[in-house]
């Protein structure tokens, strides 16, 4: 699964989330994309990263289509 650097990025502040750390705020936009995938989901809280996420995220499966930095203006 290919993703930009934005969305593993986001993905990361996740699982960062669940394990206790603190960690900023996340793209709404970049949320909704990761909950289309199936890696994410949204909670009381905000939103969660799923199983299929994390594993996702551990195995280093999520690849990098865009090298560019992200846009602060999206």
């Amino acid at each position: 699964m290919d993703l930009t650097a934005r969305l593993i990025a986001a993905l990361q502040n996740l699982a960062d989330k669940k394990a206790g750390k603190d960690v900023g705020w996340i793209n709404i936009s970049d949320a909704r994309a990761l909950t289309d995938l199936g890696l994410a989901e949204r909670s009381r809280e905000g939103w969660d990263i799923t199983g299929a996420g994390a594993a996702a995220l551990a195995a280093g499966s999520l690849g990098d289509n865009d090298r560019s930095p992200p846009d602060p203006r999206r």
